[in-house]
């Protein structure tokens, strides 16, 4: 997908997220984020959007710290920056929200931000990287509420393109003594993995032959197994299946 294709899902998953936010008390936790409840995701990710609009704003070298403080946005987004009461945090999720969608609406295709993934080019980044995040935490509101939550089949492949290629290999596993490959198939993409883990930097390839672990299943499936959202059971496995151990405790999503 290219940036209008991203841009679209940041819009279309950013209103759902917030009706889904809508849909029950803000102390409702959230399974796959323990710790968190819905009053927790809400301010997270709408301090999330202040964060990367900022970025793509302000273009300046190195990225802009990610930060827990919300007033640490005031020189960018004034009248965004402070938590709201609990009334109102819908509402200042959905002005957060609005906010990014402008931002990124209105930056230069070729515009020169910082980034910390590869991608085509920084914008690409910075809004697949934004429409990732939301789809996830709108699946993590609607689950919250009982609400069947889906993936669009391209959408989802592209997802986890950015989490095989993108985040996988800045992960390292010291205790494994040897590499392990797992490949990873999405069917009704027909779209294919190869993922080199161990004691070294992980690697990712698009080709490959032999495999100490395959999963099989949709890109959806599979987007939401790897980001640790749904269990072993939900995909097929074949191989050395205590490699979904490893994965579970040491890859995970983070920006630095």
């Amino acid at each position: 997908m290219d940036v209008s294709d991203y841009i679209k899902f940041v819009k279309a998953e950013g209103e759902s997220f917030a009706s889904a936010a809508e849909q029950g008390e803000l102390n409702v936790e959230i399974a796959a984020c323990p710790g968190w409840d819905m009053r927790e995701m809400v301010r997270h990710l709408g301090l999330i959007h202040l964060w990367a609009a900022a970025n793509v704003a302000n273009p300046q070298q190195d990225v802009i710290q990610d930060t827990n403080d919300v007033t640490e946005f005031a020189r960018y987004w004034p009248t965004l920056a402070a938590w709201p009461e609990d009334a109102d945090l819908t509402l200042w999720y959905r002005n957060t929200h609005a906010n990014l969608v402008t931002v990124l609406e209105n930056a230069p295709l070729d515009v020169e931000c910082a980034t910390f993934l590869l991608a085509a080019s920084p914008l690409a980044m910075w809004t697949r990287r934004q429409a990732s995040e939301i789809a996830m935490h709108r699946f993590d509101a609607e689950m919250s509420h009982g609400i069947t939550s889906q993936f669009e089949p391209q959408f989802a492949n592209d997802m986890l393109d950015e989490l095989l290629s993108s985040f996988v290999p800045r992960v390292r596993v010291p205790e494994m003594e040897n590499s392990k490959t797992i490949h990873i198939h999405a069917e009704d993409t027909d779209e294919h993995w190869y993922l080199t883990v161990g004691p070294e930097r992980a690697r990712t390839s698009r080709q490959g032959d032999k495999a100490d672990l395959t999963l099989t299943a949709t890109a959806a499936d599979l987007y939401l197994l790897l980001w640790n959202r749904t269990p072993n059971s939900s995909v097929k496995m074949t191989g050395d299946t205590e490699l979904m151990g490893t994965w579970h405790g040491n890859f995970r999503v983070r920006w630095s």
